[in-house]
């Protein structure tokens, strides 16, 4: 998922207290973000996109972005963007759909 922001984004499940956040500015794919992710451990696409996977258990390699979910209860996922750009108001950009794997 690539998000367009100015400061940050964050994920945020309902039911369990865990965020992912990461500092943006205002290009997405500005180094100084690619930097403060990996300063926490998140691991960067080649594109400066980030994957980011809920369940129960983490995928095998993918640990750092994941977020744990409690097996058999319900959850939804609500992302955050702090200082969205003008391509979230023109509905120029959205964010990707969460993909069963």
């Amino acid at each position: 998922m690539e998000v367009r922001c100015t400061t940050r984004w964050a994920v945020a499940l309902s039911a369990v207290a865990v965020f992912c956040a990461a500092p943006a500015s205002a290009d997405a794919t500005d180094d100084a973000v690619v930097a403060a992710l990996a300063k926490h451990n998140i691991v960067i696409n080649d594109d400066n996109s980030v994957d980011v996977y809920f369940g129960p258990k983490a995928p095998a390699g993918n640990e750092n972005n994941w977020v744990q979910t409690v097996n058999g209860k319900s959850w939804f996922v609500i992302l955050r963007l702090y200082g969205p750009l003008q391509t979230w108001f023109d509905k120029t950009w959205k964010p990707g759909e969460i993909e069963e794997l």
